[in-house]
């Protein structure tokens, strides 16, 4: 019951908030203006990340969950928040975007966030020592950027999420992990309440202070939430991010292929490639979310079933992020080895 009510109040809480942001971003400055890179037409207002993170702060004292990690996960989650607000209103560069997530990432895994094995079939446990808190690192900083990344179109990033962290609230109350349950809920609560004036024609756009924060603490949740998976670990939450994870995969090989640096800004993320397909910003943006309800379900499938079942759903998941890479062009349009190799294997009746 109090999960309900953390729920709906964080909602109504960032619905209300969310308008007297807005203004406020227009008065210090914090917009976003147009280029040849994005998808709207006049100057927006950013900074709707302060509404999720006041919203997610009031969630918190509603459930007050206890846990040794709860002042390290705050203490970096705010210094997440705060460079993205610098950003909103400043434009930060990417090094000191970047200095800040490390930062935020470092406090988490001194207060003991760490993969410090990944579990494997047959009851095996890879222990991985010095190498966890690079790999910690990685995943934590990796996901912060890839929801940051998906945040292209009017409600995308913000739907997205809000996928995301309900999978994860409903698995973590199938294995009755309650500080999980509370931190998804209250971000959920803050992010569905934003989503409401984010969505297509957005009046705001959640800005960096929103898609760091948020990316930064999915990927510190998903990784306390599900480290000690018996069946492949680490799987499980990449299962759930596949289409921020895939859309980030595709744009670092799109890169290498074309002889690009890694951190060279394009159109050819996987929203930009529907409406080139000619899809509407709404039918885009509702086919992503289609996509990550899909893999979300297929996280949970993946979590109650057998070993050899968890495989085959493993193996399918793979071929159909491929495919979809190649139908829709993340790579390139030439890129497409395995509708080819379909095409070989059964090529069209001659009449």
């Amino acid at each position: 019951m109090i999960t309900g009510l953390a729920l709906t109040t964080c909602f109504l809480l960032s619905l209300i908030l969310t308008p007297v942001v807005r203004k406020l971003a227009f008065k210090i400055g914090a917009t976003d203006q147009p280029n040849h890179r994005k998808v709207h037409k006049g100057a927006m207002a950013r900074l709707g990340g302060l509404s999720i993170y006041a919203a997610f702060l009031v969630g918190l004292l509603i459930l007050q969950p206890e846990n040794a990690y709860m002042p390290y996960i705050l203490t970096a989650g705010t210094i997440i928040f705060i460079t993205g607000f610098l950003d909103d209103l400043m434009e930060l560069s990417a090094k000191w975007k970047l200095l800040g997530q490390i930062a935020a990432a470092v406090i988490v895994i001194m207060g003991g966030v760490q993969v410090e094995f990944i579990n494997l079939p047959f009851d095996g446990r890879l222990y991985l020592n010095w190498f966890s808190i690079p790999l910690t690192l990685l995943w934590i900083i990796g996901i912060t950027n890839a929801i940051n990344l998906i945040d292209g179109l009017d409600g995308l990033a913000g739907g997205v999420s809000s996928i995301v962290l309900a999978t994860v609230s409903v698995l973590s109350i199938i294995q009755g992990d309650i500080f999980i349950v509370a931190l998804g809920i209250a971000l959920l609560g803050g992010t569905l309440g934003f989503l409401v004036h984010n969505f297509n024609p957005a009046k705001i756009f959640m800005g960096d202070s929103g898609a760091l924060f948020l990316g930064f603490m999915i990927g510190v949740i998903s990784l306390l939430g599900f480290k000690n998976v018996t069946i492949f670990s680490l799987v499980v939450p990449v299962i759930i991010l596949a289409v921020p994870i895939s859309d980030t995969f595709f744009a670092i090989i799109r890169r290498v292929v074309n002889k690009q640096p890694l951190s060279a800004p394009d159109k050819s993320h996987l929203h930009h490639c529907l409406l080139r397909l000619g899809y509407t910003h709404r039918q885009t943006v509702m086919i992503i979310y289609a996509m990550s309800l899909f893999f979300g379900m297929s996280a949970v499938m993946f979590t109650i079933s057998t070993l050899w079942v968890s495989l085959v759903i493993m193996m399918l998941l793979l071929i159909a992020i491929e495919l979809m890479a190649e139908f829709v062009g993340l790579v390139n349009t030439q890129y497409r080895p395995v509708m080819r190799l379909m095409n070989k294997l059964n090529p069209p009746k001659r009449p």
